[in-house]
């Protein structure tokens, strides 16, 4: 069973209460089942939580905050990329070297996931892919946030007119989730 890093999920309860208040916070959590109610509780940035959960959770957050649009959650990257690399992570961030960035891929994907790997590829100066391989669970909401999280990382790296687009994407049929990137 596919895992993710408590990091994560902090993250996205964060996101909510910081943009929508205790009571959204409150409405998004009273529309999860109990179980998961108790498991969001208290999360520890640190352990492992079943993949189902976050999903579980994302869903309800699109449902009850994002009004039924899941690119609402390439915000949520966005504020997570911010909050770990502005902090806990910081040592990521490498200024004026994207590239540089973008080859700590496999160790960044490697502390928020249990399963699966990332590779990272250079295709030009300003430009590489980055390709998730044999992750055992995914979901399209998951992969937007991937889009606002590199978005947001690139530009604390110095990059300018930063582009993601996805252009494979396992939930959607694809056999990997795979992101062009460029900037300027």
């Amino acid at each position: 069973m596919q895992q993710i890093k408590g990091a994560v999920l902090k993250s996205r309860l964060g996101f909510v209460e910081e943009h929508f208040g205790k009571d959204g916070l409150r409405r998004v959590l009273e529309a999860l089942t109990p179980e998961d109610q108790r498991a969001l509780k208290l999360v520890f940035t640190s352990n492992w939580y079943p993949f189902e959960v976050g999903k579980r959770l994302d869903d309800a957050i699109v449902r009850v905050l994002g009004h039924g649009r899941p690119e609402f959650f390439e915000k949520l990257g966005e504020a997570s990329a911010v909050k770990n690399l502005g902090s806990l992570h910081s040592g990521y961030v490498t200024e004026g070297d994207p590239h540089a960035f973008l080859a700590k891929a496999p160790t960044i994907y490697s502390m928020y996931y249990e399963t699966g790997r990332r590779e990272y590829r250079k295709t030009g100066p300003a430009s590489a892919t980055l390709t998730t391989f044999d992750a055992e669970t995914f979901s399209a909401p998951d992969c937007l946030t991937v889009i606002g999280w590199y978005r947001k990382a690139l530009e604390m790296c110095g990059a300018q007119g930063v582009r993601v687009v996805e252009e494979e994407c396992r939930a959607k049929g694809g056999s990997v989730c795979r992101y062009a990137i460029s900037w300027r």
